[in-house]
This record gives C-alpha cells, sequence and structure tokens, in this order.
C-alpha cells in the first residue's frame, strides 16, 4: 500500500485502471489505455493494476465493477468511473487535472 501512494502522489495526473485478465471489459480496454498513454506522453501516467494480484488495493479502494478508472493527483482522487470508455473521453478527463 506504501508503495500505491507513491505511485499516485506526483504533481501530473495518473490514470488507474483496474482489471482482470478473464473480464472482456477490462481486455478491451487495453489498447484503448496504450493509446491515451501515447496521446498524452510524459504529462500524465497510465498505470494498469490486476486485482487478482492486488485484492488489498482494490478492497481498499472500493473496486467492484470492471473495469474500473480512476484518475489522481497530487494523491487526490479527482475522477472514477466503472465500465469502457473511450480513448478521447479518458483523454479528456486526464486532460482537466494537467
Amino acid at each position: 500500500m506504501s508503495k500505491f501512494g507513491e505511485l499516485i502522489d506526483v504533481n501530473i495526473p495518473v490514470l488507474l485502471n483496474f482489471f482482470t485478465e478473464w473480464n472482456e471489459q477490462s481486455t478491451a480496454m487495453h489498447p484503448i489505455l496504450r493509446d491515451v498513454a501515447a496521446a498524452l506522453g510524459d504529462k500524465a501516467k497510465v498505470i494498469k493494476i490486476d486485482v487478482e494480484k492486488n485484492k488489498e488495493l482494490a478492497e481498499a479502494l472500493r473496486v467492484k465493477g470492471l473495469p474500473t478508472l480512476i484518475v489522481y493527483k497530487d494523491g487526490e482522487m479527482k475522477w472514477r468511473e466503472s465500465g469502457e470508455q473511450d480513448a478521447n473521453t479518458l483523454i479528456g478527463v486526464v486532460q482537466q487535472f494537467l
């Protein structure tokens, strides 16, 4: 959990994607997230978190639906949504916090 704090306590937006390999909507987000990361470059971070390997974190953040996408900046949650999102929507959301 302390490593998680280090991940999100930065002054650029961090887009977290909580997923599992067995969830089709989750795996469908992977190419979309690659596009988002490419579009934002070093202005933001995009991080995928497998809930199967990070159950404690997923429970602490009350991740229920997959995929769950959360934007943090300076250690504070700024935006959260469950379900598939398109690249343009995610880019627009993250750009609000640049």
